[in-house]
């Protein structure tokens, strides 16, 4: 019966020991590793010109033949190394397939970098007798180690997704573990393999041993420059928020114009809508396919969307909600917020309805969208409150908008864009109509812009949005 595997991979990085790690894997007869067969500058090795009939430009223009003449024809199981800079068809390739096992091996990133930047400077890359060994202290440059740092992060994180989102696992193995001859043969059984080896293959030995300390010419610089690197992401900023799909049917496109609109909901959508009618019909209820053709016959066309700021924006969705009588489509939706949510809305237009009143049932409001942009309730989170990233990523899904406009700037960003298609007898913008019972400017408050800056955290730093003020309203 075949094994659970017809090939490996293993994930590393240079100066991460996989050349110690390959070469003890090759002592097992039922594994044989080919280096780094995908490099994009050498096959194997630099002095390999021809592996299993594939030369390296047969390999540049079909790397699955060299991959199935290695797995046709090796007598066991093949395997090779590969970095995060080699050919990226073959990660797509192999990353979902769970016939290929997966191998990560990682290193402290201080010490890779650090052995990196010493084999450049005494131009010794591997070492197989210690008595050849060329000393020389790394120079340490920050810019250089913080994209080593974060490059690799990034690969790792690529790989945990992946994976994760096929439901496969992978064999974890850490610079130190591969010391350990039990994790090598543990490894070796993860493989399909049954036979052990009882000692280290002895031609690569460990470069720099020394603390360090001892390998660096400027460590205080190294020390700082680590300790400003947030290792442990404590500043990012967590998401609960579903993804968001593009929701095409929503967008209008106008003919006099040459203009997309991709409308970000509780936004100024009335307003822009009523503009580009003004020019001439709009066409909407688009699907891929219709929107695709739209954009081949307008050839000079524009997509754009406006962000809102998020006091702005919730506080049109909140007044919307009042709005809504018993006959309206959110009824539902406003009883929760009433019955189970304890926010007092009136259940119709109500004379009595204070400007306190107002203010404090927006606070409440303001909460409740918190704890559903979190996760925490039942209500899911509606296009209407999600927030503007998500909603932009969702764009993406299809395609950005080649404008992100901002609604305190709107008349200037539409004059830029109009003049990117040349429409130069467009309708002036109408103005902007307040909200209604009582015009943000009327409650406004610092109280109100904390709790909104709460909620929308990744709007304000992604967008930079600054406390909505009265001036900044167009």
């Amino acid at each position: 019966m075949p094994g659970p595997f017809d090939c490996f991979i293993i994930f590393a990085e240079m100066r991460t020991g996989s050349n110690f790690l390959e070469s003890n894997l090759d002592q097992f007869p039922g594994l044989h590793c080919y280096g780094e067969a995908f490099n994009p500058y050498f096959m194997v090795t630099p002095q390999t010109d021809v592996l299993f009939g594939v030369t390296l430009a047969m390999r540049d223009a079909d790397p699955m033949l060299l991959l199935e003449r290695m797995k046709a024809e090796t007598d066991g199981l093949p395997g090779f190394r590969f970095f995060h800079d080699h050919d990226p068809r073959v990660f797509n390739a192999l990353i979902d397939d769970p016939r290929c096992a997966k191998v990560v091996l990682t290193r402290n990133p201080v010490e890779a970098y650090v052995s990196r930047r010493i084999a450049m400077a005494t131009d010794q890359w591997q070492l197989s007798d210690t008595g050849d060994a060329r000393k020389e202290k790394a120079r340490f440059i920050p810019d250089e180690f913080e994209k080593h740092f974060y490059r690799a992060k990034s690969f790792q994180a690529k790989i945990k997704d992946r994976l994760q989102r096929t439901g496969q696992t992978a064999f974890y193995v850490d610079y130190g573990d591969a010391q350990n001859l039990d994790v090598i043969n543990g490894l070796a059984r993860f493989l399909g393999e049954d036979s052990r080896i009882e000692r280290f293959a002895s031609t690569f030995k460990k470069q720099n041993p020394e603390p360090l300390s001892d390998k660096v010419k400027q460590f205080e610089l190294l020390a700082s420059t680590v300790a400003r690197i947030d290792i442990f992401d404590l500043h990012r900023l967590p998401s609960f928020e579903p993804g968001r799909p593009p929701v095409m049917k929503s967008y209008l496109a106008s003919d006099e114009l040459q203009l997309v609109f991709l409308p970000i909901a509780g936004g100024p959508t009335q307003r822009v809508t009523d503009w580009m009618e003004t020019a001439g019909p709009l066409m909407g209820d688009f699907s891929q396919k219709s929107l695709r053709r739209w954009k081949r016959q307008h050839k000079a066309h524009r997509s754009f969307t406006v962000l809102r700021h998020p006091v702005a924006r919730l506080h049109s969705v909140f007044c919307d909600l009042l709005a809504v009588d018993k006959d309206g489509p959110d009824m539902d939706l406003k009883q929760a917020l009433r019955q189970v949510h304890d926010i007092a809305l009136p259940d119709t237009a109500d004379a009595r309805w204070t400007l306190e009143d107002h203010r404090q049932a927006f606070l409440q409001f303001i909460a409740f969208v918190a704890r559903s942009l979190s996760g925490q309730t039942a209500i899911g989170v509606d296009p209407r409150w999600a927030t503007q990233v998500a909603t932009i990523k969702g764009f993406a899904r299809f395609t950005l908008p080649d404008h992100i406009l901002r609604e305190d700037q709107l008349p200037t960003g539409i004059a830029a864009v109009l003049a990117e298609v040349g429409a130069s007898n467009a309708p002036p913008l109408p103005a902007a109509v307040p909200d209604a019972p009582y015009a943000l400017e009327q409650i406004y408050s610092g109280d109100i812009e904390t709790a909104v800056r709460k909620a929308y955290q990744r709007d304000y730093v992604m967008f930079g949005f600054q406390p909505w003020q009265r001036r900044r309203q167009p």
